[in-house]
């Protein structure tokens, strides 16, 4: 399920030190953007990285309890999962709060803004309609995000974005079943299943493996 980006939503672009209107006040238990969002609250590498660490648990641990897999434009990957009759997040607790807040996915550290991807980075915009809070206050988009080391964060957040549309475009091009399959199967194993070490910097392993995926579809374009 993905999320419709509305074109007056794009109007205003920002960067990380600009101000934009999107504090909602800690919501207060409101959670509506915890609820019925299907399988588009995806999960990049730091985001089960984080989850694996702060709670203890395995990638496959994490699969039995708190996300699943789904397909979108070719490509398999981890989301949230949602669950009961209210298709809640399974970390949203009895009172509507998140139960990893303070290592929530980046997804949902983000809402109510959203990125744009242009060349070889992005914007941040204002999801107006998503977010059902009225008069929401100023406040700059870094102390919003509550991202350490935001530089490097947002140079991840780009490099893992265009990855993925350079696999995609790849997979279109061949279009080869079996390719897709093992292709797919590669990323969740090298981003996902096996495990990133706990005592050395999250982003200088993800930039070891980022450049193995890279040689590999460099190999892949020639055959």
């Amino acid at each position: 399920m993905e999320r419709e980006v509305l074109a007056e939503d794009l109007k205003k672009l920002y960067k990380a030190g600009d101000m934009v209107k999107a504090d909602c006040g800690g919501c207060q238990g409101c959670s509506e953007c915890c609820r019925g969002m299907g399988d588009s609250i995806k999960l990049d590498p730091l985001d089960v990285y984080r989850l694996e660490t702060n709670l203890g648990l395995t990638f496959e641990d994490l699969m039995n309890s708190h996300i699943e897999l789904h397909v979108a434009e070719g490509s398999i990957l981890p989301n949230l999962r949602m669950t009961g009759a209210k298709e809640k997040c399974t970390f949203l607790d009895e009172n509507g709060r998140c139960k990893v807040h303070a290592f929530r996915p980046g997804l949902c550290r983000l809402f109510p803004l959203g990125r744009y991807y242009e060349e070889k980075g992005f914007f941040y915009y204002l999801q107006d309609q998503e977010c059902p809070k009225k008069n929401k206050t100023k406040i700059k988009v870094s102390k919003w995000l509550d991202v350490p080391d935001l530089k490097n964060y947002e140079d991840f957040a780009a490099k893992w974005h265009f990855l993925l549309k350079d696999i995609r475009n790849l997979l279109e091009e061949k279009e080869e079943e079996q390719l897709t399959k093992d292709l797919n199967m590669y990323v969740l194993n090298l981003f996902y299943t096996q495990p990133f070490e706990s005592g050395r910097d999250f982003y200088v392993q993800f930039e070891e493996r980022l450049g193995q995926m890279r040689k590999l579809l460099s190999v892949l374009r020639q055959d």
